[in-house]
């Protein structure tokens, strides 16, 4: 094997070094998230596309302990913050405070400032707030008193939501459900899991087992790597017209925003480059779809369908959408229509 490795150009070397980076990660953190390797997997996808992760789920699932593993096995800044009805924008974003020594006014940073923020049931906090949490993620910065101060790279929101209907919840607005590249639930345990869950507390906590398996520089060079990954012309196609059929869809009373077709080809891109190829191929929209759309997507209350059945409605979409089949060759790309 490392005779392989050594007869590979210096480039492919280092993107061969970086996915064995990437897949120890996602090891790491299966040592304190057990049963759920595809949504650790999904979640480093949507951290390597620059996404913000929105975790919907009941509380005591291990949504917390999932994003506080990411920032220990990435050497991530991390920051937490507890969304209530209290909580002021500048708890998120910062504030200018009176620097009695100096006599100018000093910025304070806020939780916002790091590489990674889990924010704690977002559908706890009023609007206002909810809101100041939108320019840091759309535009990796926090603007205070007329300053725009930037977020270093890598910079991840993982944001969890407790379902509607739970004390004090709300429904966080389309425009920002829209913000998050992808929603995930990680759901209950299997009973073996939930064995193997028990079997492990024995009195240490299991975060302490995790350890450093990539660096924030390591993380940064990824993303840049996957931007790289080759798409066809019929990708992008296939791409715009699953996304197209959502707003044309008579079941759909709110189709999906171009936000999520480039939410889907970005995710799409990771996945390709996580798996060892340096091109997009349906499979890798396959992987993730629901993931990217569901949430973007609203029922029409006036038909049969009701918010479970959109992912019914988004699968009939893809089956009637001319799916390409894309061949690569060395050093080239080449493409057959799929009849």
């Amino acid at each position: 094997m490392s005779e392989v490795v050594s007869n590979m150009p210096m480039q492919e070397q280092r993107s061969e070094e970086l996915r064995r980076k990437a897949i120890s990660v996602v090891n790491e953190v299966r040592k304190v998230i057990i049963g759920k390797d595809e949504i650790i997997v999904k979640v480093l996808l949507a951290m390597l596309s620059r996404g913000h992760i929105l975790l919907e789920d009941i509380p005591g699932v291990g949504k917390t302990t999932m994003a506080v593993a990411l920032a220990s096995a990435m050497n991530l800044r991390y920051n937490r913050i507890q969304f209530t009805p209290e909580i002021m924008p500048a708890d998120v974003v910062g504030y200018s405070a009176f620097d009695a020594q100096s006599g100018v006014l000093t910025f304070r940073p806020g939780a916002a400032l790091c590489n990674l923020l889990l924010v704690d049931e977002i559908n706890r906090a009023s609007s206002k707030t909810q809101s100041a949490l939108l320019e840091a993620m759309e535009e990796n910065a926090v603007t205070v008193d007329g300053v725009t101060h930037r977020i270093e790279p890598p910079y991840t929101v993982v944001a969890t939501q407790n379902p509607v209907g739970s004390a004090g919840t709300q429904l966080l607005p389309e425009s920002q459900m829209d913000r998050f590249m992808v929603r995930l639930s990680l759901g209950y345990p299997s009973v073996d899991d939930e064995v193997s869950i028990l079997r492990r507390r024995r009195g240490e906590n299991p975060l302490l087992e995790v350890a450093r398996a990539a660096s924030a520089a390591d993380i940064v060079e990824m993303q840049r790597q996957a931007d790289e990954v080759y798409v066809d012309e019929d990708i992008y196609r296939y791409i715009a017209q699953i996304v197209a059929a959502t707003r044309e869809n008579p079941l759909l009373r709110v189709g999906a925003s171009p936000r999520a077709s480039i939410a889907l080809l970005c995710m799409s891109r990771s996945s390709a480059w996580l798996s060892g190829r340096d091109y997009v191929i349906p499979q890798d929209i396959d992987k993730v779809i629901f993931d990217v759309l569901e949430h973007r997507v609203s029922a029409d209350s006036r038909a049969a369908v009701n918010d479970e059945m959109v992912r019914d409605v988004i699968t009939d979409i893809v089956k009637k959408t001319l799916r390409p089949q894309i061949v690569r060759q060395r050093g080239a790309a080449g493409r057959r229509d799929a009849g």
